[in-house]
């Protein structure tokens, strides 16, 4: 999950009490993919194995261990980081725009994508 992926996420998806409810219908199947180039998708594929290279440093820490923003392990956030920019590129997004900026973007993508359904 790339901050461009789950900004849509927090624009697009229901609640239940505080908790994001994902689903293929609202959230997936509408998330306006980009066309990254074979260089940009070799380069998402290596960052995206490096967030599971910093998992694997810790595999008995769980999944909200790992991601509490207080003590997730440095490796595993300059993964994440780097992830983000690699996809914010893909998208041929400035990794300074802020998440408003971003969902507005992705907005105008996917009603291109619809405009002729």
């Amino acid at each position: 999950m790339s901050n461009v992926h789950n900004a849509w996420l927090r624009q697009v998806a229901g609640r239940l009490k505080s908790d994001y409810r994902y689903s293929k219908d609202i959230v997936y199947n509408d998330f306006p993919w980009p066309s990254p180039s074979d260089e940009q998708k070799a380069q998402i594929e290596t960052t995206a194995k490096s967030i599971l290279d910093a998992r694997n440093l810790y595999p008995l820490t769980s999944l909200a261990n790992l991601y509490n923003p207080l003590t997730m392990p440095p490796e595993l956030r300059k993964a994440h980081t780097a992830n983000d920019r690699a996809v914010m590129a893909a998208y041929g997004f400035s990794t300074k725009m802020s998440e408003s900026d971003c969902v507005a973007e992705l907005m105008k993508m996917y009603m291109e994508l619809t405009a002729n359904k």
